[in-house]
């Protein structure tokens, strides 16, 4: 039997749980290397990571306020169109499944498949291929092993998540202690390795250069990677017990984890490998900088340890991406602003259609770049609508001022007033920075336009 109504059943522990599962993939192990190719300068790099992590926490409680007076499933899909208008919403909603989190979803089986790859050494697949080129800019080809591997796991993922949302959470859970226990171990055994010199975190650069205040936002576009998918949790609002009060919670207790993760275990990275290693990792292209670490005090065994996790945590962090993402699309079905079949729910109350149509865009964007391609372009695009629900605090405060709300940001106006502005900074620096994965998100962001048209004039569109 299907219905189209969801269930209320999870309490903050699964809440909690959900923020972790969106935030902690590859960004931990991946992003150290391209932030100091960039900075050149360990102490510099260290500060990008307290800083983005220092904005997605303002950005954090500013969204819990918003979240707790809206709360409901769709995320800011729902709260954008209080604060705007349905348009705009559209277009969040449609961007969400453009790019912002099919790509995400895309980038993370990406790294799952090259750490399983490190392992067991996929066999290559149509390898004459690898230079055919759509425009010079995407190579559908290159790598396919890889890439066919990211595809089954996005497949085998979503059909788990048809399953009903309490099993897709369990499933993160499980993962997620397993995650935390290794990495914690990781920081433990590599911090009190022989091979470890804290005396190699320096403010001072390798080329004896200034960083430069573009350098600093080109690297945290890095950083932001890895602290990005806390909003996620809007997206199962409906689903949430006590939701305007167990969202807040949940999104600033999951936020404070990751950032005191985050800084352990960077400031391990950057003690075991010295600058011009780092560098070498993030110019070979297919090198991992934990993997790297590891092996400097572990060896062989700990290339195979790491690569397991690394595996194992996109697999979690994709997971729970796939289980939060789909709701969005629901909620705009339902209102006739997506394709109809996408309204249907299955007997274990999961939004199948929505589960499947995500999964074929997903899978088709593995093919479409590299993992620092897609992670560049969700960046440069989920920064203009983290600015925008930030500066719903300001709408909201002035169009419902007697609501109750269950949190109010702290150290307002002047903690969402920064949060704007610098997703403001980060936007244009992105355009000149790395104008073509800005230019790629904004075009398919540009698409819902005409679709929202499409979607107006006729909402029995049944594809």
């Amino acid at each position: 039997m299907s219905t189209t109504k969801l269930n209320r059943s999870l309490g903050l522990r699964l809440v909690v749980v959900i923020v972790i599962g969106n935030i902690i993939g590859s960004g931990v192990y991946k992003k150290v290397a391209p932030m100091t190719a960039e900075l050149h300068s360990s102490g510099w790099v260290l500060i990008c990571w307290i800083l983005a992590g220092i904005i997605s926490l303002f950005g954090a409680l500013c969204n819990a306020e918003v979240a707790g007076l809206l709360a409901d499933t769709g995320g800011e899909y729902v709260y954008y169109q209080k604060i705007y208008n349905k348009f705009f919403a559209f277009l969040f909603g449609w961007s969400l499944f453009a790019v912002i989190q099919t790509a995400a979803i895309s980038a993370l089986a990406y790294v799952f498949a090259e750490s399983l790859n490190s392992v067991v050494h996929l066999p290559e697949v149509l390898s004459s291929w690898k230079d055919v080129s759509i425009g010079g800019v995407f190579y559908p080809f290159a790598d396919l092993n890889v890439k066919l591997v990211a595809i089954i796991l996005i497949i085998i993922l979503t059909w788990i998540n048809t399953k009903g949302i309490k099993t897709g959470a369990g499933f993160s859970m499980a993962i997620l202690i397993l995650v935390f226990a290794s990495i914690f171990l990781i920081i433990a055994f590599g911090l009190t390795s022989h091979v470890a010199h804290i005396s190699n975190i320096k403010m001072q650069t390798t080329n004896n250069t200034s960083v430069t205040f573009s350098a600093v936002f080109t690297a945290m576009l890095a950083a932001f990677w890895a602290y990005q998918g806390w909003a996620s949790v809007g997206y199962v609002g409906g689903e949430i017990k006590d939701a305007k009060r167990n969202l807040p919670k949940g999104i600033v207790i999951g936020i404070f984890t990751i950032i005191a993760l985050y800084l352990l275990v960077n400031t391990t990275y950057l003690s075991l490998l010295t600058i011009p290693q780092l560098e070498e990792v993030n110019s070979a292209g297919n090198k991992i900088a934990a993997i790297e670490a590891v092996r400097s005090f572990w060896g062989s065994n700990g290339v195979l340890f790491i690569s397991v996790l690394i595996f194992v945590t996109t697999l979690g962090c994709c997971n729970a991406t796939i289980l939060s993402s789909c709701r969005t699309y629901f909620a705009m079905a339902t209102e006739g602003l997506f394709f109809k079949k996408v309204a249907k729910l299955n007997d274990k109350q999961a939004p199948v259609n929505s589960l499947l149509y995500q999964c074929v865009w997903a899978c088709i964007l593995v093919l479409s770049g590299t993992f620092d391609q897609l992670t560049d372009m969700i960046i440069f695009a989920v920064f203009i609508y983290y600015g925008a629900t930030t500066l719903g605090v300001f709408i909201l405060r002035k169009k419902m001022p007697d609501a109750q709300r269950p949190y109010k940001v702290w150290g307002y106006p002047v903690v969402p007033a920064i949060v704007v502005i610098f997703c403001a900074v980060l936007v244009v620096n992105t355009v000149f920075s790395r104008p073509r994965e800005a230019a790629i998100g904004a075009a398919l962001m540009l698409t819902g336009v005409p679709m929202y048209f499409i979607f107006r004039k006729n909402k029995t569109v049944k594809i």
